[in-house]
């Protein structure tokens, strides 16, 4: 039997077409895509069967499922129940043991080249794997065997993109980003502890959609979400512009919700979506609660000291602290041009009256 389509599953549950439409208008708009995203998506919805997917999880904490359920634009529930075909979870799955192993066969076989597989975790190599052991087996094994069929792979996490805490000095499981292990495949990074839930149902949403992976940066992450630095939408932002930054930790910069630089903030070098999409139904992020950035979507962020020691080598302009400067030096770049300018004028004169 052929998979249904999302719009096949909504309208079963009885949903109509006006609030479909809605649906795909709210989504594209929540993707920052255009209008005519809308429609090629209410098309794609329409005749696209939904996508398999297998998720499995290696070495995680489970955090990235955590943050998934919450999504609000679209809904988890809208994603796990309508727009995918989630054939394996174990985490949120019903079935269990021999009964979930059947379900990952028959899916391999079943949907061959057609299954996309999300990966929550990633792989420790030392001792053949035998640090994370799934279904009796070591989770390697089953990550590698999964792959070989699936049409492409999305890294959920700082854990599956780049290995995050646990591949933490000295890395005594040799834990292993996806991508280090499984090298012939398409494979999506959608880093961070946990990522944003909106951009991991965005992506799914966007790949489901297109039927193609979004474009991503020299990082494997896509750039709808990880093109632009923390830093450059943080709404704290013109008091780093101003050097206008919390020494301590409850003074009365913190108070007057000043930059958090000096406290170790990593925005001017990480690359996320936080200050724009948010968190919680976009109430708030880290850094609008009063807690620097720690770099979390960045590669190593575990293994470059404290999360409150301060960035180096950032240029800051500080509007108050250099403006003064600034003009003295300003106005002697002037001086120094109107001098150059008298001497030449009186070089010309005396050039003059000598040929004359």
């Amino acid at each position: 039997m052929a998979i249904e389509t999302f719009y096949d599953v909504i309208r079963r549950q009885g949903i109509s077409r006006r609030s479909f439409v809605k649906f795909c208008n709210l989504t594209a708009a929540s993707l920052g895509l255009g209008p005519l995203a809308a429609t090629q998506m209410a098309e794609a919805l329409e005749t696209k069967p939904r996508t398999p997917v297998i998720w499995m999880h290696g070495l995680e904490c489970t955090c990235c499922s955590e943050s998934f359920i919450r999504s609000a634009h679209p809904l988890a529930k809208d994603i796990i129940l309508s727009m995918l075909s989630l054939d394996y979870d174990d985490t949120i799955m019903a079935a269990a043991g021999h009964q979930a192993e059947a379900i990952l066969e028959e899916t391999k076989a079943k949907y061959k080249g057609q299954y996309i597989l999300a990966v929550e975790g990633n792989p420790p190599l030392n001792e053949d794997g035998m640090f994370c052991i799934d279904g009796g087996k070591p989770f390697v094994e089953k990550l590698k065997w999964m792959a070989e069929d699936a049409s492409a792979i999305i890294a959920w996490g700082a854990c599956a993109s780049w290995g995050c805490v646990q591949a933490a000095k000295p890395n005594p499981t040799q834990a292993t980003p996806i991508d280090k292990v499984i090298k012939n495949k398409p494979i999506i990074k959608v880093p961070g502890c946990p990522p944003i839930a909106e951009v991991m149902t965005g992506v799914v949403t966007y790949i489901t959609t297109f039927g193609r992976l979004p474009e991503l940066d020299r990082h494997g992450r896509p750039k709808m979400f990880y093109s632009l630095r923390f830093h450059d939408k943080c709404n704290r932002r013109p008091h780093f512009d101003a050097g206008q930054y919390v020494e301590e930790w409850d003074d009365e910069g913190a108070r007057k919700g000043y930059c958090l630089y000096k406290m170790g903030c990593k925005g001017p070098t990480t690359y996320n979506a936080c200050s724009t999409v948010r968190w919680n139904n976009g109430v708030s992020f880290p850094i609008q609660s009063g807690h620097g950035c720690i770099g979390c979507s960045e590669d190593g962020f575990w293994d470059q000291g404290s999360f409150y020691d301060r960035l180096t080598g950032i240029n800051a302009f500080g509007v108050e602290l250099n403006a003064d400067r600034i003009g003295a030096t300003a106005a002697g770049v002037a001086g120094a041009a109107v001098v150059v300018h008298a001497a030449a004028t009186v070089v010309k004169r005396l050039t003059s009256k000598t040929d004359a």
